[in-house]
């Protein structure tokens, strides 16, 4: 609502929109919240009397019936003018929109227009909606300027006027009522009809000369202006959050959108502007985790390289985690599923996962190395761990494959992790049956101690012990 409305009209907005949210089909309920902060501020002192937050509850959570919710949404809202609507989706990992352009400036009235040029800039982005500035016009408000020449003749000081004019527009405490626990002060001002206009103020009796009462326009001058509500600072600047909601596009792309129109951009001097939002929390999120996922593949690789006291069967193995990372790309594509922090999360457990074959195949042609020779050693082993191999994958593959389908509520943050997994450890099984083998039979140097093995072996069997004496 504009700034200035009183809590008692918000309130009764929000409870027709409600009346009018409730005949939407796939609405469950809703909750609402009258005079809030803005986003992400708790602090009570900030409520604002002309904000507002409704809560809605679906019956099902899927990409179609949130657009139909959110279509009808804005039907309701779009026949009430005076409201200016965000919408946003509960994020685990973020509270932040999904796009966020950061504007920083230090005057006021430069950083406005540069945010304003921005939220234009951005209107002609595909898969933009909601729109919206941090900075929004505030309360009316009566400025007073006070004409030192005219206090000094009329006997008043600065001070002491403006310490008045305080007094009747706002109230002096002039006592506390005690209610329980609760301390109530009890305030003094003028009434309503005294303070509430331009002319009221102008009329403020602020002292009287010979009998003669002297209102507060006969020492000062009055305008009403209209400044910022709330001034935003990040790292210590001041600045302008622009932020928008996505619609039918994936984060990444409309992302390369916006960086490539804010840098056609021509702004003031002194004005800079900076991606945030969800995506720059996504690029933070994904710089931590790829070093875990390199950290994990490095431990993976020291605790293999200890059992098999090789620094080159552990290496054979690991050939299974790019195998079990393109098949993890192909499923991402061919189910359209976007690139996010729960899809890393999954590539990490893969990298742990898909080694499991491959120890289980090295190891056993190890142990029959010891008896044969190593291409039947590579055989035999494939043969006998055939079965084991496909078991293991088929059990991990079934027993994800609900969470890949969507199942049940939260399943469309469960589902990206569960497609990562099943189609990366598929192919790295497949895959792992034959790469493994031949680069075992390829790199270990079986062979060609074999061979030097078969050439001395005649020359060893023709050398006799020669008696003394002979």
């Amino acid at each position: 609502m504009p700034e200035g409305t009183p809590l008692s009209r918000t309130d009764a907005r929000v409870a027709a929109i409600e009346r009018g949210l409730a005949g939407i089909e796939g609405i469950v309920r809703t909750a609402s919240d009258v005079g809030v902060s803005r986003e992400g501020d708790t602090s009570a002192s900030r409520r604002k009397e002309n904000r507002a937050e409704i809560h809605v509850r679906l019956d099902r959570a899927d990409q179609a019936r949130e657009a139909d919710v959110l279509a009808g949404v804005r039907r309701v809202l779009a026949g009430y003018p005076d409201v200016s609507m965000k919408v946003r989706r509960q994020s685990l990992f973020s509270f932040s929109a999904p796009v966020e352009v950061d504007v920083y400036g230090y005057d006021l009235e430069e950083l406005q227009r540069s945010a304003d040029a921005v939220a234009a800039s951005l209107a002609g982005v595909e898969g933009l909606r909601d729109i919206r500035l941090s900075m929004v016009p505030g309360s009316p408000e009566v400025r007073v300027a006070f004409d030192r020449d005219k206090l000094n003749r009329h006997g008043l000081s600065l001070g002491q006027v403006s310490q008045l004019v305080r007094d009747k527009v706002r109230g002096s405490v002039a006592g506390r009522i005690r209610e329980r626990e609760r301390h109530i002060d009890i305030r003094v001002m003028n009434g309503e009809e005294q303070r509430n206009t331009l002319q009221a103020v102008r009329d403020l009796i602020v002292a009287e000369r010979d009998g003669v009462p002297i209102p507060l326009a006969a020492v000062a001058s009055m305008s009403v202006e209209q400044g910022p509500s709330e001034i935003h600072r990040l790292g210590r600047k001041r600045a302008v959050i622009v932020s928008a909601n996505l619609a039918g596009r994936d984060l990444g792309s409309v992302t390369r959108d916006v960086e490539r129109r804010l840098r056609a951009l021509s702004l003031p001097a002194g004005v800079t502007v900076a991606m945030g939002g969800q995506n720059e929390e996504m690029r933070a999120s994904f710089r931590s985790l790829w070093l875990a996922t390199l950290l994990a593949v490095f431990l993976v690789y020291l605790v293999m390289a200890a059992q098999f006291e090789s620094f080159l069967h552990p290496l054979i193995i690991m050939f299974t985690v790019p195998l079990a990372l393109t098949g993890a790309v192909y499923g991402l594509a061919l189910t359209g599923t976007p690139i996010s922090v729960i899809v890393v999360i999954g590539a990490i457990m893969l990298a742990g996962i898909v080694v499991n074959n491959g120890i289980v195949l090295v190891d056993r042609i190890n142990q029959l190395r010891r008896d044969s020779d190593l291409e039947a050693a590579v055989l035999q082993a494939g043969r006998e761990r055939l079965r084991p191999i496909l078991m293991t994958t088929a059990t991990t593959v079934l027993g994800l494959l609900p969470m890949a389908l969507g199942l049940g509520e939260g399943a469309e943050l469960r589902a990206p992790l569960a497609i990562t997994v099943i189609w990366g450890l598929t192919l790295a099984t497949l895959l792992t049956l034959v790469v493994v083998p031949a680069a075992y039979a390829l790199i270990t140097p079986g062979r060609a101690a074999a061979a030097t093995d078969a050439a001395t072996a005649p020359a060893a069997a023709g050398v006799l012990p020669v008696r003394e004496g002979a």
